[in-house]
């Protein structure tokens, strides 16, 4: 007997022992719609966590609807115009994002393949816009409900760097409430798509020219080595027509995913619809070198902040699949380990490892 059918029958039950005991009816109506709506958030929270788990057919981007488990290919819309500032030294009150976060690192010998995002507690968030920050020219999309949801990778060399020892890759899975429409246009999308970010940091000798690999945009020299920023995005998936609410955040999922030799996915679920953006691991083959993450709600590209109004509380979960039930360990923001430019104006207050099936973190951020 599943979990429907037992969760029925417990329902009958008790409803045939309330008519006994002469309660009124209503009562007995509004215990089996209590019971019923238990019922179907759970098979709808299980649901959710399936489709995170179930792999993508191919690469492209796919579509599901509650209670389907099958994902469905749909048109992409094209690569967002987004970039992601890489991290920089700051001074002062240290928020969390630019390089200081909190991050899951998993034991030693194990390689992530999986990490899952949300937010298990939402308290007093009832405005967020993001903000320019000096030290990265007050760059980024600007403005009222404009952030993002990231799952960063640490910094890896792996053999998309060919010969080039400096090199190092990286992957970002992102939720964007808004992006440009290309790179030569300041037009924006005004809706929220999840895609993936993937670089090769410091890769070949900067000639002046495109040296990158086939498919990825030459973004300049790198600031730390002889060689170029190569980066590329994948098509997009329109996760909501419009700018997601920053008041839904509790509602929200994410997770990002690898495949050695296969497809790489970014995977986010809000309400009754699930969505996933995809990529070929051997892009950056992060796979082979991914063992700590980052997940936060930060400002939205360019090193922007999302600021957050007053009084607010967030409790994050960071679950982990790297092939054990070890507790990662939360490595803290002072270990300048995060590996985003973009931030927000929380202040770290607390960080636990825990282990079981899937192990994951738990950290509170406040303002």
């Amino acid at each position: 007997m599943n979990l429907a059918t037992r969760s029925i029958v417990y329902v009958s039950l008790t409803a045939s022992l309330l008519s006994v005991a002469g309660l009124p009816s209503m009562l007995m109506a509004q215990s089996g719609d209590n019971s019923a709506d238990q019922v179907e958030s759970q098979a709808r929270e299980a649901w959710s966590q399936t489709m995170h788990d179930i792999a993508a057919p191919e690469e492209g981007c796919y579509h599901a609807s509650y209670p389907s488990t099958q994902w469905e290919k749909i048109e992409c819309a094209a690569p967002p115009a987004y970039r992601s500032a890489l991290p920089q030294i700051r001074g002062g009150e240290q928020t969390l994002g630019n390089g200081s976060d909190y991050v899951a690192q998993v034991a030693s010998g194990h390689k992530i393949i999986a990490a899952a995002g949300s937010f298990l507690k939402v308290k007093g968030v009832t405005s967020e816009q993001s903000v320019g920050v000096a030290l990265f020219g007050d760059g980024g999309i600007l403005g009222p409900n404009e952030y993002t949801l990231q799952i960063n990778t640490n910094f890896a060399h792996t053999a998309a760097c060919g010969r080039y020892s400096g090199c190092q890759a990286w992957q970002q899975y992102v939720v964007s409430t808004n992006t440009p429409v290309s790179l030569t246009s300041g037009e924006l999308t005004g809706k929220t798509e999840v895609f993936i970010e993937y670089w090769l940091l410091n890769y070949g000798v900067d000639t002046g020219e495109n040296i990158c690999p086939k498919g990825f945009i030459d973004a300049g020299p790198d600031s730390n080595g002889p060689g170029d920023d190569c980066v590329q995005n994948t098509p997009a998936v329109v996760v909501y027509d419009g700018q997601l609410p920053i008041t839904d955040l509790g509602s929200l999922r994410f997770s990002g995913s690898v495949a050695a030799k296969g497809t790489d996915k970014a995977t986010a679920t809000y309400g009754t619809e699930a969505y996933t953006a995809t990529v070929a691991d051997s892009k950056t083959d992060i796979s082979s070198g991914w063992t700590q993450a980052e997940f936060n709600v930060v400002g939205n590209a360019g090193g922007s902040e999302a600021e957050f109004n007053k009084g607010v509380s967030l409790t994050a979960k960071l679950a982990i699949t790297d092939g054990s039930q070890t507790a990662p360990t939360c490595i803290l923001p002072s270990s300048v380990e995060g590996t985003t430019g973009e931030t927000n104006n929380l202040i770290g207050q607390s960080c636990t490892g825990n282990s079981g099936p899937t192990p994951y973190i738990e950290f509170v951020e406040t303002n």
